[in-house]
């Protein structure tokens, strides 16, 4: 008994393969790949965007005379007949901006028409496909390169070749190898239409890919600085977290005659502390879950300026620090916020980092002053006088970013920009509580 079959014979996959083959041929020469928008479309520039139709009223307006003129001439066509086939055959030239699948269609079976009613005609002329038909054809081509997928240019190449032969065995007295010239110009203009048209792609795609990996990278930035303030504030409120659980244990020993009640609401009020330090510890760790450690020295604040500015100026950069004697009183009298401190020391730092990379030896201005219950940070940097390229030829804003969200977390403004001489400017704004009014004081009792 012979085994069972393990699948259809060869002959049969083959059939099957040709039969899948054909109707996807079809499918592409009957289904236009792109919608019936013209080439730079898209394009921000005007004159860009009516190129393609001044390219195809130039085409008809020179085939349509052009045509007519052949066909009278070389083939003796009468002249209601050569009009149209010229119309015909030129005239769907218009459509090439568009749809130039459809006005293949047209050009093609008006070709076709015209070689069947000029084979009569004198001998010595190029059949079955005139000059004119030709180089209108093979515009048509460069048109369905620059847009057809490679399915539906290997079924216009393949229809396009099929047609000669045919119409030779129609008319087997005529052979002037038309046919062939157009089938091997045709290939060549269709491999170069196709190439240009995936290369245009393959760019098109590179430059989406840019911008979002450029999105990407911005986000990532974000989300990092996020991260990085979010540490920072545990550090600042976990000081006064610790502060207060301090407090609240000690101040039944410190102070004297305090009731039972009072005793228990100070120590609800330490274990309430310590809660609240757990759980930021444990958020804390869920930050740091890439296995850093955090930093143990203390966060920096304005006091510290000087000291950025001062290895900023060992480091080439000739920077210059404008410290107001408010700022030091309002720093030292605890008037400016620890998130402020430390969101101004941060923005201060990030704009030093960007006069370096960008533009090194760069005269830069750095001041910090208080006014109108606002504390403002402003570094100015001038053209760089140095020669000599900048560490980082181009800028990702990703350090301004980080600024913007410092900004935003205390409620300030941000401004930055370039500066027409050739410098920038970083100008933050950072709002500071009103100030306390001093107590009020007792009069002591009459005894």
């Amino acid at each position: 008994m012979p085994p069972p079959s393990a699948g259809p014979p060869p002959a049969d996959g083959l059939l099957s393969a040709a039969r899948r083959t054909l109707r996807e041929l079809a499918h592409g020469l009957s289904h236009a790949s792109h919608p019936p928008t013209p080439l730079f479309a898209d394009s921000p520039r005007r004159w860009l965007r009516l190129l393609p139709y001044a390219v195809v009223v130039a085409l008809a307006a020179v085939f349509v005379p052009v045509t007519i003129q052949v066909l009278t001439n070389d083939y003796g066509v009468s002249g209601g007949a050569a009009g149209a086939l010229a119309v015909g055959q030129a005239a769907p030239l218009l459509m090439l901006a568009h749809r130039p699948l459809q006005a293949w269609w047209i050009v093609f079976a008006a070709d076709v028409v015209g070689a069947l009613l000029i084979h009569t005609e004198r001998q010595g002329t190029i059949w079955p496909w005139t000059p004119p038909a030709i180089i209108g054809y093979l515009f048509v081509l460069l048109a369905l390169g620059l847009r057809e997928s490679r399915r539906t240019l290997v079924g216009v190449w393949l229809v396009t070749g099929a047609a000669g032969p045919l119409l030779h065995l129609l008319v087997p007295s005529r052979n002037d190898g038309g046919a062939l010239l157009l089938f091997v110009l045709g290939a060549v203009v269709l491999v170069i239409g196709a190439a240009v048209r995936e290369r245009s792609e393959a760019q098109r795609l590179l430059v989406e890919q840019e911008t979002i990996s450029e999105a990407e990278r911005a986000q990532r930035t974000l989300l990092e600085e996020r991260t990085r303030i979010a540490r920072e504030l545990h550090d600042v409120v976990a000081h006064h977290m610790s502060v207060i659980t301090v407090q609240a244990d000690s101040a039944p020993y410190r102070i004297s005659g305090l009731s039972d009640e009072a005793r228990a609401e100070f120590t609800s009020i330490a274990a309430g502390a310590r809660e609240s330090l757990t759980e930021m510890r444990r958020l804390l760790s869920v930050l740091r879950s890439d296995g850093t450690r955090g930093e143990l020295a203390p966060q920096p604040g304005l006091d510290r300026v000087q000291q950025l500015v001062e290895a900023t100026v060992r480091a080439g950069l000739p920077a210059e620090l404008t410290l107001a004697a408010d700022v030091e009183e309002a720093v030292k009298g605890d008037g400016v916020p620890q998130a402020v401190d430390l969101s101004a020391y941060r923005i201060v730092q990030e704009a030093l980092a960007n006069v370096i990379r960008h533009a090194p030896g760069a005269r830069t201005r750095v001041s910090v002053t208080v006014r109108d219950g606002h504390l403002t940070v402003l570094v100015v940097n001038d053209r760089p006088q140095e020669p000599g390229s900048p560490l980082e030829t181009s800028g990702t804003g990703h350090g301004l970013v980080g600024m913007r969200e410092r900004v935003r977390l205390t409620g300030g403004t941000l401004d930055t920009g370039p500066l027409p001489d050739g410098g920038f400017r970083v100008a933050a704004r950072l709002p500071l509580p009103p100030p306390q009014p001093p107590p009020a004081s007792v009069p002591p009792e009459e005894s």
